[in-house]
């Protein structure tokens, strides 16, 4: 459809002195053509590409851009009715689908998506990695001062292990959380 209306336009400007003759002529009388391409030129032109009535000068005669004529034909030309539109936006493959995959969490009892950690659960492993971030940045003084070895984390109560020695030991005062499993 492009390319046809591209050749058309094309057509257009380099014939647009035959054009604009047949366009005078065809108010006296019927035109005769001698060649099947002036009947196509004839016929397809004016249909295909709208012109611009100017009424202030005949010489100057104008080519019309390839963006004005395809903005126009990409217009609606009518409006969709409200039936249509409800139809459209309605339509059962646009509806927001049911959830069938949740759960209840088996920690805190809060409502989750199957194989997804739970939301309420998460937020409290991320406060308690922020206060153990916290501790070891009091300890060190900064991110660029941590040893390249294993850290351990001991809650109130705790005492190292055998296999702890050699690492870096990080001491909370607080009772160990039930989900936070010492290794």
């Amino acid at each position: 459809f492009v390319l046809l209306m591209l050749r058309s336009l094309k057509l257009h400007t380099i014939f647009k002195g035959r054009l604009h003759q047949y366009r005078v002529e065809r108010d006296n009388h019927p035109p005769v053509f001698l060649s099947p391409a002036g009947a196509a030129l004839a016929v397809q032109g004016p249909a295909l590409v709208p012109q611009r009535i100017n009424d202030s000068s005949e010489g100057s005669a104008e080519v019309p851009s390839l963006l004005e004529s395809v903005v126009w034909m990409a217009a609606p030309k009518q409006r969709r009715t409200i039936e249509v539109n409800r139809c459209r936006r309605r339509h059962p493959t646009k509806l927001i689908e049911v959830k069938r995959n949740i759960d209840v969490c088996p920690e805190c009892g809060n409502l989750k998506q199957k194989h997804v950690l739970c939301g309420y659960c998460y937020a409290k492993v991320k406060e308690e990695t922020r206060l153990i971030r916290m501790e070891i940045h009091r300890k060190e003084g900064g991110p660029f001062n941590a040893p390249a070895v294993e850290t351990v984390v001991l809650y109130e109560g705790e005492k190292p292990t055998e296999k702890d020695e050699g690492k870096r030991i990080i001491e909370r005062a607080r009772k160990r959380p039930s989900w936070f499993v010492q290794n």
